[in-house]
């Protein structure tokens, strides 16, 4: 059930219980009295609960369908894309210079740090490549990062976030979903459950993958939990058919296709009107009637030859470094994506050059994985600013956590939950602004530390969504993405403009 997006005030049993104790002509209670009137006053509760006046927040029918629904609150962003770096992008060699860990490169720390794995050296490893001052702002990065330095003037830089596990697959579920559990609905698909799709022939949530692979855990990154299945990740291909079996294999005319899908629309409502309130077969009808809207839109939309050859070299298309040209399709798709009216666009980087989990090597990973993402994610901030769309579309960059400051093997890093990094840009959020202090060494957040549900409720917030009131009962629970009843999750308002 979702609750509605202006909160209403709970009954209480207690408070019932309580007047009948405070009247005074009940005069004192017997045992039998007390337990009557409690189970009256439980009675009562039950009653209005059913009402739809449950705690905190007031149900009605969940929404099992895409179309658009006005935010809760006036927002600058409508869209939003996450580019997600699996794996844990290192921090201090990236995005958080700390002069002190180069000037003691090599020395043993004296003190003992979170590990994960073996092999941990207890020797201080300064940044592997020199930072660079880039923008108006004067923002320091890598000089691995120079395109996304060449737009430092439009980011904002996060460089303390933390996380609540230093596992994989936990972390990154929990940067999808707010917890470290599977199962939960994840960020995208709140989106598209909050706002529907303002592009009724696409589906709300996409997802677009390098075709050689899953990276770690990625399918659990959009999954709709128990949302209806239509608010989960639609896959498409960077290449070729957009959605797989979209379209029937032997070629069918149209007038016949059209037949075809009215008469199985038919049965469908048929079939719909028998098994009432049942949200399972709703969403499936839905989703076959979004597929059969799809095949002519999907196509259009992946069809990048439609765009000019300067916006190909802009994203680097045709770079003969393939995960490169991979990465710029998916961004370059991303874009049309949003354009076309799609809410949410998931990009995951390339599966090899840029999968940031860089035990061994550090330096030679990094440079692997920057020279594919580093032009392509400028590229697409860009163009989404010529193209009017930066200000409406939240774009969002990072990992599941960041890494140690120790040496581990030879030149790699291990992974480190107290401190990471991620930037934003485009969706009201401040330009060429960085917020977040780390130690001397970078391995644990010191001032304006970020969880992932605080970056969770102020995306969510910029998209006219309160990550308190947007809420779906789940076994007799409204349960919301930050889980706003147990943690403390907040919007940072100091990233807003």
């Amino acid at each position: 059930m979702i609750s509605p997006l202006s909160p209403r005030s709970a009954p209480s049993a207690t408070s019932d219980l309580s007047s009948l104790l405070a009247r005074a002509e009940l005069g004192p209670l017997s045992r039998r009295d007390l337990l009557h009137r409690c189970g009256l006053g439980l009675g009562a509760f039950a009653l209005s609960y059913l009402a739809g006046e449950s705690t905190g927040r007031a149900s009605s029918r969940p929404h099992l369908d895409l179309r658009p629904r006005a935010p809760q609150s006036r927002a600058p962003a409508r869209a939003m894309i996450m580019l997600m770096q699996t794996g844990g992008p290192s921090n201090m060699d990236l995005f958080d210079r700390k002069p002190e860990l180069e000037r003691r490169n090599g020395e043993a720390h004296g003190g003992n740090f979170e590990t994960f794995q073996q092999g941990n050296t207890n020797k201080l490893l300064g940044s592997v490549y020199p930072f660079r001052r880039y923008g108006n702002c004067g923002m320091e990065l890598s000089e691995l990062l120079p395109e996304i330095g060449g737009v430092a003037d439009e980011i904002c830089l996060v460089r303390s976030m933390v996380s609540d596990n230093n596992n994989h697959t936990e972390a990154i579920i929990q940067f999808a979903s707010g917890k470290i559990l599977p199962g939960r609905p994840t960020l995208g698909a709140w989106i598209a459950y909050g706002l529907g799709s303002e592009n009724q022939n696409l589906p709300a949530f996409v997802v677009l993958r390098d075709p050689e692979g899953f990276p770690t855990s990625g399918k659990l990154m959009y999954q709709p939990g128990w949302l209806s299945p239509i608010f989960g990740g639609t896959e498409f291909n960077p290449k070729g058919t957009p959605v797989q079996n979209l379209s029937p294999a032997v070629p069918v005319p149209a007038a016949v296709q059209r037949r075809n899908l009215e008469f199985l629309a038919q049965l469908n409502r048929r079939h719909q009107n028998r098994n009432p309130n049942e949200a399972e077969l709703d969403a499936r009808i839905r989703n076959y009637e979004l597929a059969a809207r799809m095949q002519l839109e999907a196509v259009d939309v992946a069809d990048l030859s439609r765009e000019s050859a300067a916006t190909r070299q802009l994203y680097g298309l045709d770079s003969s470094n393939p995960a490169r040209a991979g990465y710029a399709r998916r961004l370059l798709m991303a874009r049309r994506l949003v354009e076309a009216g799609v809410r949410f666009v998931l990009v995951f980087a390339p599966v090899r050059d840029a999968n940031w989990d860089h035990h061994g090597d550090v330096k030679g990973g990094l440079a692997k994985a920057c020279a594919a993402t580093d032009a392509p994610s400028a590229a697409l901030i860009r163009d989404l600013r010529a193209r009017g769309l930066l200000d409406s579309t939240v774009v969002l960059w990072g990992g599941e956590f960041g890494r140690l400051p120790i040496t581990q093997g030879q030149g790699g890093r291990d992974h480190n939950r107290h401190a990471g990094a991620v930037w934003l840009a485009g969706g009201g959020f401040k330009r060429g602004f960085v917020y977040g202090h780390t130690d001397e060494l970078g391995y644990q957040v010191t001032s304006q530390k970020m969880g992932v549900s605080d970056v969770h409720a102020t995306v969510l917030w910029q998209m006219g969504l309160d990550h308190r009131r947007l809420a779906f009962q789940h076994l007799g629970r409204d349960e919301t993405l930050t889980d706003a009843d147990i943690t403390s999750a907040t919007v940072t308002t100091d990233l807003i403009n």
